[in-house]
C-alpha cells in the first residue's frame, strides 16, 4: 500500500527535525524507529526517547486509507540523504516492511507494530501557558545554555531553570562555577512557577527554532512542558530537584565597574589561552590605574601578557579566572560592548550590558 510521494526535500525537513533525539542504543529496540501516522493526506512522524517527544507533520499521504507504522529513523533519514536532491520519493508499505522508492533506487526496511511504540503520556490539564515569538525564545536560552552543567552528579544543575514571574519569563543556567541569567517581558501576568527544563530538550530547541517572529505556545505542568511552533509539537519530562537560589548568587550592589569593547578583550583572552594548559585554563587580572592587564604562564615557564585600556579610577584588584568561562560568555554574546564588575580577589565577577539589565553573567574567581 502506497502512502507517501513527494519530493526528497519534502520528506527530509519533517523526519530530521523528529530524529535529533533518537538514541542509537536503546534498551528498547522500538526506540530506535519513529511512529509514522497516515490520516489521508496528512502524515504526521513522531520521536520520542521516553523523556523527549517530537511531533511534526506534513501534507503528503497518498490515499483516503488511515495507517500507521513504525521504521527506524536513522536508516530512512540516511537512505533518504543519499538520493538524488531532485527525485521524486514513494513510501510504501506492505507485509511489515517499509518500501523507500526513487527513480531506479529501492530499499526495503523492517517496520515495528505502531500499537507497540511508547508515547509521552500528557497530562489532563496543563498549568501556566504564555507565548513567546521564537525570536524571544530563542534569544531567551541561547543566552545562557552555555553555563549548564555536562553530567553533573548535581542532576539539577543538568538542564536550564525556566521562571515565569508575573510580566517576565526568565531562564537561568548553572555548573556551580559560573552562572547566567536572562530575562524577557511578555504581554501577560504570568503565575509565578519554576521547572527545570534538561539539557537535550533545551538543545533541540535550539536547533528547531529559528529567529522569525512567529509564536511559540508554552504549557507547563507538574512534571512536564510543551512547545508547540510552526507544525512542530515537542513535549519534554522536567527534571525534578531545587534548583539553587539563583537570586542569591548574583552580586548586588557593585561599584567598581568598567566598559569594555566585547571584540577586544575576547581577542586578548583567546591569546592569552592559547599558553594556559589543558588542565589549568587560569589566566590572572591585574586592574589599576586606567589599566586591564592580562597574564597567563603554563608548566614550561612560557607567559602571555596583554594590556588594554579601561576607565578604572577604583584601586587595584588581582583576580583570577578559568579563561573558558570567559571566553564561553564573550562568544556567545553579540554585541559591541560588556560591562564588568568587580570587588575583591575572592568575590566573583558580574558580567553585565551597558542599560540593559535583562543580562547578568556571574564567574567565580580561581586561585592562581
Amino acid at each position: 500500500m502506497q502512502l507517501v510521494k513527494a519530493s526528497r526535500d519534502a520528506l527530509l525537513k519533517p523526519l530530521s527535525t523528529v530524529s535529533g533525539i533518537v538514541e542509537r542504543r536503546h534498551t528498547l529496540p522500538i526506540l530506535a524507529n519513529l511512529l509514522m501516522k497516515k490520516t489521508g493526506e496528512s502524515v504526521s512522524f513522531l520521536a520520542t526517547d521516553i523523556e523527549i517527544q517530537i511531533t511534526t507533520a506534513g501534507e503528503f499521504g497518498v490515499g483516503k486509507d488511515d495507517v500507521a507504522t513504525t521504521v527506524n529513523a536513522r536508516k530512512l533519514l540516511d537512505i533518504l540523504r543519499a538520493l538524488p536532491e531532485s527525485g521524486e520519493v514513494t513510501l510504501s508499505h506492505a507485509s511489515k516492511k517499509l518500501t523507500i522508492q526513487s527513480g531506479k533506487s529501492r530499499f526495503s526496511l523492517a517496520t515495528l507494530d505502531a500499537a507497540e511504540f511508547p508515547t509521552v503520556a500528557q497530562p489532563e490539564a496543563w498549568g501556566a501557558q504564555f507565548s513567546l515569538t521564537q525570536k524571544a525564545l530563542k534569544h531567551l536560552i541561547s543566552m545562557v545554555h552555555f553555563a549548564m552543567a555536562q553530567q553533573d552528579i548535581r542532576y539539577y544543575l543538568n538542564g536550564l531553570l525556566f521562571v515565569t514571574d508575573g510580566n517576565y519569563v526568565k531562564a537561568v543556567a548553572t555548573d556551580g562555577h559560573r552562572l547566567a541569567f536572562c530575562q524577557t517581558k511578555v504581554d501577560a501576568s504570568l503565575p509565578k512557577h519554576e521547572v527545570i527544563i534538561p539539557r537535550k530538550t533545551v538543545m533541540e530547541l535550539l536547533r528547531l527554532m529559528d529567529e522569525s517572529e512567529d509564536p511559540v505556545a508554552i504549557a507547563v505542568a507538574n512534571n512536564q512542558i510543551k512547545f508547540n511552533f510552526g507544525n512542530i509539537e515537542l513535549i519534554s519530562k522536567l527534571v525534578e530537584g531545587k534548583f539553587p537560589d539563583y537570586t542569591r548568587v548574583v552580586p548586588q550592589g557593585y561599584t567598581k565597574l568598567f566598559t569594555v569593547d566585547r571584540g577586544l578583550i575576547q581577542g586578548a583572552l583567546q591569546r592569552a589561552a592559547i599558553l594556559t594548559s589543558d588542565k589549568f585554563k587560569g589566566v590572572r587580572w591585574a586592574v589599576a590605574d586606567n589599566l586591564l592587564k592580562i597574564n597567563s604562564t603554563n608548566a614550561d615557564q612560557e607567559e602571555a601578557f596583554e594590556e588594554l585600556d579601561i576607565d578604572w579610577p577604583h584601586g587595584g584588584v588581582e583576580i583570577g579566572f578559568n579563561v573558558s568561562y570567559l571566553l564561553d560568555v564573550l562568544g556567545n554574546l553579540k554585541v559591541p560592548a560588556i560591562q564588568i564588575g568587580l570587588n575583591d580577589p575572592n568575590a566573583s565577577a558580574l558580567i553585565t550590558l551597558p542599560d540593559n539589565g535583562d543580562f547578568k553573567y556571574v564567574v567565580m574567581p580561581m586561585r592562581i
